[in-house]
């Protein structure tokens, strides 16, 4: 008989960070879907991407029709973006901290990480994305990314996080570039 899984809700919260350079924030989000404290199974993995997409589905009413990819960013972004790809059926990409010598490169930056150049690649003018990340704090490298995909002729639609921190003004910037910002849950302050 097969087991049945409860998916417990999806959680997250801010935590100091222990031995970073002067450069580097000095906090970091954990939050459900990280693997740090508990082991993630897949149903919550699956669910928490219906959740995220019901949530930009919902905080878009004029629609997200057509959607060409999703483009999460490397590193904490890869597992919302996976997850959303499958809820969502869209197909997606990730950007990397790799400069290659791959066509319609989009180049953006971190500002708070120490290697700060993230590259997107095969963009192309008219294509409509929505961009994914795990957490959003200042929003300023979705910002970033967003007026250099403009730039390239693409069309960023919306940003969709596991994780907004309300409290440093990325809602305020993004909206400001007239890109909406979807998360799945809020949190304030530092740890």
């Amino acid at each position: 008989m097969p087991e049945i899984l409860t998916v417990p809700p999806f959680s997250a919260r801010i935590v100091e960070r222990l031995s970073v350079g002067v450069t580097s924030r000095r906090e970091r989000v954990v939050h459900s879907l990280d693997g740090l404290e508990d082991p993630v199974h897949p149903d919550a993995l699956a669910g928490t991407g219906t959740r995220l997409w019901q949530r930009l589905q919902e905080g878009m009413p004029d629609g997200l029709d057509p959607v060409d990819f999703l483009l999460g960013l490397d590193a904490g972004g890869i597992l919302p973006t996976v997850s959303l790809s499958g809820a969502a059926r869209l197909p997606y990409k990730i950007a990397w901290k790799l400069h290659l010598p791959l066509d319609g490169a989009v180049r953006f930056t971190e500002p708070h990480a120490m290697r700060t150049d993230v590259f997107a690649y095969g963009i192309t003018a008219g294509q409509r994305i929505v961009l994914v990340d795990d957490e959003i704090t200042t929003g300023r490298t979705l910002a970033d990314l967003t007026l250099r995909l403009r730039e390239a002729g693409a069309v960023p639609l919306a940003a969709a996080c596991l994780v907004e921190d309300t409290t440093r003004g990325a809602r305020a910037l993004l909206a400001g570039l007239g890109l909406p910002l979807v998360s799945l849950t809020t949190i304030e302050g530092q740890a």
